[in-house]
């Protein structure tokens, strides 16, 4: 009985495992890449950013963050995590940091709280001290509670000028693409600190809310800054299919649930009146059948180069990562499709210090993508 015990004991202690077998060489279009496993053994991985060299922030969708040290490969839990709704597809969602960010500044969140047992979309920041997160401020406790489990979002970016982006998804409730009274279906812009820009589209109008930057989302689950074009990029859910890439325009209409490439569930029908509709802007690229993306990354990094200005997205259905070449009218001409073979609803996407590319799964997996020499 005692050697029961202390055999549980020890494999609580150590609750994550790494990979011990030698990394895969894999040939896509344009480059060999090297593809390793750093960790196994976490709850769903949300959220992932560098917040030095080598250590990586993770947020897990019940609640708990961690701090993943890349070269020992030795995770931590850190103190001071805010209480969590983890709810449907709700809980605690991104965590991103501003390209200036240095040790001891802000870093950001989007989670989802209880308000009356309906869950509600939260952007907040705090500082990390040790291995405690601690001066935690709510920036916008968006307009967007309902009693649904669905469509949440959120990722969060940053742009060059202080701003930050992050997007709300419909919610479930079709009408509030379209409504600019509440944040669903919305992508708002901050300065940092969570006031509101004057500048921003509907600052002015009395009908809709200053903070909303753009309107007519599903369920946003990937958003990417390119600070070389002064670019933001979208990535969200259509219904059966219909999946769409949105170059993000302040003040503009992207449409739902009026205009849709994809199918309602309930049968072959299109949703609302079709795919264009005057006023509503057209996707870049959108994706039937649905790939179910998780995240949006825009790959600014040396270790590809052939990849550079690409954009990436981890699929969750369809699990893999998608690849997607833009020309210089920021349009979609070419995409490809990594990783079939892994087997894996990939969830968040992010670019290392080194350029190379680590990735998240809902299994609990953190892999990185290194360039073959």
């Amino acid at each position: 009985m005692r050697h029961i015990i202390l055999t549980f004991y020890l494999i609580a202690l150590t609750p994550f495992s790494v990979n011990a077998a030698p990394p895969q060489i894999i040939k896509s279009e344009q480059v060999s890449f090297k593809l390793e496993k750093i960790i196994d053994g976490l709850g769903i991985p949300w959220g992932m950013v560098f917040i030095s060299d080598k250590q990586i922030l993770i947020t897990e969708r019940e609640g708990d963050i961690k701090l993943l040290n890349t070269q020992t490969k030795t995770v931590t839990v850190l103190k001071g995590a805010p209480k969590i709704f983890a709810h449907g597809q709700g809980g605690l969602l991104d965590v991103a940091v501003p390209p200036d960010f240095t040790a001891g500044s802000w870093i950001y969140f989007t989670f989802v709280r209880n308000n009356n047992d309906e869950g509600v979309t939260v952007l907040a920041r705090a500082r990390l001290t040790g291995n405690t997160l601690t001066q935690w401020q709510d920036l916008l406790v968006t307009q967007s509670a309902t009693d649904t489990g669905r469509h949440f979002g959120s990722r969060i970016a940053f742009d060059e000028k202080g701003y930050v982006y992050f997007g709300v998804g419909d919610r479930g409730e079709r009408p509030n693409g379209q409504n600019l009274k509440t944040h669903a279906g919305s992508v708002m812009r901050l300065y940092r600190d969570g006031r509101v820009p004057k500048d921003n589209p509907f600052y002015q109008r009395k009908d809709a809310l200053p903070e909303i930057w753009s309107y007519g989302h599903r369920n946003p689950q990937g958003m990417a800054y390119d600070a070389t074009h002064k670019r933001l990029w979208l990535i969200e859910h259509g219904p059966r299919g219909g999946d769409e890439i949105n170059l993000v325009l302040p003040g503009r209409n992207y449409g739902w649930p009026v205009i849709s490439y994809g199918k309602e569930y309930w049968g072959p029908v299109a949703v609302g009146e079709g795919t264009h509709h005057k006023g509503m802007e057209q996707p870049i690229k959108q994706y039937t059948p649905s790939i179910a993306p998780g995240s949006l990354l825009h790959y600014s990094g040396k270790a590809f180069p052939a990849w550079r200005g690409n954009l990436l997205t981890g699929a969750l259905k369809l699990q893999h990562i998608n690849r997607v070449t833009l020309n210089h009218e920021a349009k979609a001409i070419k995409e490809e499709r990594l990783l079939s073979d892994l087997n894996e609803r990939i969830r968040a996407l992010i670019e290392g210090p080194q350029g190379w590319i680590y990735f998240s799964t809902d299994s609990g997996k953190i892999y990185v993508i290194k360039a073959v020499k």
